[in-house]
């Protein structure tokens, strides 16, 4: 009986690989993040929706008068992140299960990472450089609501 307790390690039954194990975190950070996304885009369903006068109201003063508080800017900003990053690690595990060949599997994920990566910046730097009112446009050009 301790003959099979004690029994050294056959190729069936590898040793554990050292080092970190990126599949465990993205299992993770996919049940985290999917929470965390539930959370802020009810968030932003719920001030954008039900607060004020509804879908109506959604315009280009209403996303202006929005982004110019920090506070939405960095919400808008961790949901667009985190989105992103999820959709792509999902991306990845649907690669990983069922494209064929080891180059095609890593043209595809470097596809998804630099689609990632283009609409992370992008949306990044449209919320933080957005101006509403921008200085020195003639009047004619500018939304109602600014002021020449």
């Amino acid at each position: 009986m301790s003959a099979t307790l004690d029994a050294p390690r056959t190729p069936l039954r590898p040793a554990r690989k050292k080092g970190v194990n990126w599949e465990k975190w993205g299992w993770i950070y996919m049940r985290v993040s999917g929470v965390v996304l539930v959370v802020l885009i009810f968030g932003h369903l719920f001030m954008n929706l039900i607060v004020g006068d509804g879908v109506s109201a959604i315009d280009f003063a209403f996303v202006g008068g929005k982004w110019a508080d920090p506070f939405w800017q960095w919400w808008d900003v961790v949901m667009l992140w985190l989105a992103l990053i999820h959709g792509g690690n999902g991306m990845r595990t649907l690669v990983n299960d069922y494209a064929r060949g080891p180059r095609i599997r890593a043209a595809l994920k470097l596809s998804i990472l630099a689609a990632v990566a283009i609409l992370i910046l992008l949306g990044t730097l449209v919320v933080f450089t957005f101006e509403p009112c921008p200085v020195g446009q003639p009047a004619d050009l500018l939304p109602s609501f600014c002021t020449a």
